[in-house]
């Protein structure tokens, strides 16, 4: 070993011993210590090391793995550690050249494997810890699904939700400790899995099936998603500001009178490494944003309830801003004034003193300048006639 490596993180799985690979097994003789879950440790074949019992919560048992820093140290972790696993939690406490993984083979792999199913085909979430509702934007007839569970009470939740989404009918495989000799496979439908226990490790393979409502793929989704008091930015003009802020993977957005939080869900939606920040004075519509983040399936989102500029002074800082109300000269000027340069500016007006203040930025600061206007086709007597909304101009530029 070198000096300053002294952490090996081992991906254990149900078949314990029999499953590891020449190094595993040698990291594990050569060990002063292993720490892992009493799951873990019950799978290990005899070893020399002292046993430490990794505690709960998870995070509880990080400090006390650091604090063995400098002597032989195996780290036991399910399956590959890096694939919605434990080694991903210790990476921001180790450099590089202090550890190794060994990766096994992961649930994913196991469980696509027990169902004939092209693992690259396939929706995988790790849900030990996170929401259901992730599972929301995926849930489409025919969709494959493998999802990582906690324990036995979330396979019962993992029903319930689907049933509640219209999606009952999805078959749903219950894949308890897979690859080792207590493996258990059950056949159930979504609605008929509440009354059954189901043991740790568990996961689910699910087809998904039934009458659910699909959540599109294209931004400027139905405004019937959005819980709101009729404020908010509507379907056509929202694909054409998602368009317009041109969200990039890791970005982060101020979405500044958010309204129903639209915007801030679907530039969410975008992509899952995407974070946004929505920021409403209106107490009301702030306690909406985050409730109708959740029922589309995304928890990246941090409320703020206040006024810009104020709100906005002790915020992270954003690489791209929408501004949908409250706009005025003294916020563009903050803004022009503390963000950082490259960032992407985007900022809609209906009234025409909100307007001509858009119109002199894009004389000053150049940028594109949009106006949009649309109409629909509304009852006319007895015909039909065009029925406009108000037009919208929006300018977008890079500052």
């Amino acid at each position: 070993m070198a000096d300053s490596l002294w952490l090996t993180i081992i991906g254990l799985g149900e078949d314990g011993a029999d499953g590891l690979g020449s190094a595993s097994l040698a990291a594990l003789a050569e060990a002063e210590i292993v720490m892992g879950a009493a799951r873990h440790l019950d799978l290990l074949p005899e070893v020399q090391a002292e046993r430490i019992v990794w505690p709960v919560p998870f995070a509880d048992g990080i400090d006390k793995l650091l604090a063995l820093r400098g002597r032989r140290v195996v780290m036991l972790a399910s399956g590959d550690p890096f694939w919605f696993g434990a080694g991903t939690s210790m990476m921001r406490h180790l450099a590089p050249e202090e550890w190794r993984a060994l990766p096994g083979v992961s649930t994913f792999s196991l469980a696509a494997s027990a169902m004939g199913w092209p693992l690259e085909a396939t929706k995988c979430f790790g849900l030990h810890a996170a929401p259901l509702t992730r599972l929301r934007p995926t849930l489409a007839q025919g969709v494959r699904l493998i999802v990582l569970l906690r324990d036995g009470a979330a396979v019962t939740a993992l029903g319930q939700y689907l049933t509640t989404q219209g999606w009952g009918n999805s078959q749903v495989r219950v894949l308890e400790a897979l690859g080792g000799p207590r493996a258990r496979r059950s056949a159930l439908t979504a609605a008929d899995l509440g009354g059954t226990e189901f043991g740790h490790p568990v996961c689910a393979a699910v087809q998904v099936a039934g009458d659910g409502l699909p959540l599109p793929l294209a931004s400027g989704r139905p405004d019937e998603f959005f819980d709101s008091d009729g404020t908010m930015t509507k379907r056509p003009v929202r694909a054409l500001t998602l368009s317009a802020l041109a969200p990039r993977p890791f970005q982060h957005l101020w979405d500044i009178g958010s309204g129903s939080g639209s915007i801030a869900i679907e530039w969410l939606l975008s992509d899952p490494s995407l974070s946004a920040t929505a920021i409403e004075m209106d107490s009301i519509r702030a306690a909406r944003i985050v409730p109708n983040a959740a029922a589309l399936g995304v928890d990246r989102l941090h409320v703020v309830e206040g006024a810009a500029p104020d709100a906005l002074a002790t915020l992270p800082m954003p690489d791209t801003v929408f501004v949908g109300g409250g706009l005025s000269a003294s916020l563009l000027g903050w803004i022009y004034d503390t963000v950082p340069s490259g960032t992407r500016l985007v900022a809609n007006a209906v009234t025409l003193e909100s307007e001509t203040l858009l119109m002199q930025a894009q004389s000053a600061r150049g940028g594109d300048l949009l106006r949009i206007e649309l109409a629909q086709a509304a009852p006319l007597g007895t015909r039909r006639g065009w029925k406009s909304s108000y037009p919208i101009v929006q300018w977008s530029v890079t500052l």
